[in-house]
């Protein structure tokens, strides 16, 4: 048996860990939670009480928080070279777009979604600034190589990557070339199919049920 658990729901960002789990390349068990059922149990709140997926056990650890799983999952298999050593100089930027994407992008995205726009000159008082500068510097971030990293593969392309995706596939996010340039190359990485083959697979099986 796997000491590595993924909580998860197809339908959710727990389609990320999955990749990211795909992409560390180790053997993990899988435990499905329903919206409004397994995820709000009491045995599930212990792990996470936000009652939210997705969650990531590994041995007697348990992380949550998407951004944090791919972080955690790069440093604790760095056999699977996700993540600059430390020390390396690319390890700044790794963390910066990593966390741009959990922070200023989740939440100018979020907003514009539910019709909130910041009102002009208050833009100092939020963390994202404005929309438009979100996207911006995320199209400074994909833009200049094939990856965060430039020729390097991360786990920063999981997570930010992943976010782009999700953008352009729900419409919350501008379809700029640098962004479905981007998420193009990373659809094409075999961890990323079969990550979503699975998860494809189980809203499938969900559906004839």
């Amino acid at each position: 048996m796997s000491d590595l658990i993924l909580y998860t729901n197809p339908m959710s960002r727990g389609r990320i860990a999955r990749w990211m789990l795909e992409e560390i390349g180790q053997p993990y068990r899988v435990e499905l939670l329903d919206f409004k059922g397994a995820m709000k149990a009491s045995h599930y709140l212990a792990i996470n009480p936000m009652g939210k997926v997705p969650a990531v056990q590994h041995g007697d650890t348990i992380v949550t928080e998407t951004a944090a799983i791919c972080a955690y999952l790069a440093d604790a298999f760095p056999e699977a070279e996700l993540a600059p050593p430390l020390r390396d100089q690319r390890r700044g930027p790794y963390f910066r777009w990593m966390f741009f994407a959990a922070g200023p992008y989740e939440a100018a995205v979020t907003n514009k979604a539910f019709g909130f726009e910041v009102p002009a000159g208050r833009e100092i008082s939020t963390g994202y600034g404005s929309y438009t500068a979100v996207m911006d510097a995320l199209e400074q971030a994909v833009g200049q190589g094939d990856f965060i990293l430039g020729d390097q593969f991360s786990a920063a392309d999981v997570y930010v990557g992943s976010q782009i995706a999700f953008g352009l596939m729900f419409g919350t996010i501008e379809k700029r070339p640098a962004f479905e340039a981007y998420a193009q190359r990373l659809a094409a990485r075999p961890a990323a199919q079969r990550a979503a083959a699975l998860d494809d697979a189980l809203i499938a099986a969900a559906g004839d049920k």
